[in-house]
């Protein structure tokens, strides 16, 4: 076997198993970004439901307080 040979045996595996890990962190990453993209469009379409929510309640109570005060004086 020849220095060539040796260096073949063992430097091709090598770098087929660390493109191979490039590849599947790659692949990994991009999941992640577009899961973490997911999440935050949920938080913002709860905090809009939460902002319109809190909005609806707040003219509730000002027309029971207008209501209260007109009817008190």
């Amino acid at each position: 076997m020849t220095n060539i040979q040796l260096y073949l045996t063992i430097g091709v595996p090598v770098v087929s198993n660390a493109i191979m890990l490039l590849i599947f962190s790659n692949m990994v990453g991009s999941r992640l970004s577009a899961f973490e993209a997911a999440i935050n469009k949920c938080f913002d379409d709860m905090r809009e439901v939460w902002r319109t929510e809190r909005r609806r309640v707040e003219d509730v109570l000002d027309a029971r307080l207008k209501h209260l005060e007109e009817t008190r004086g």
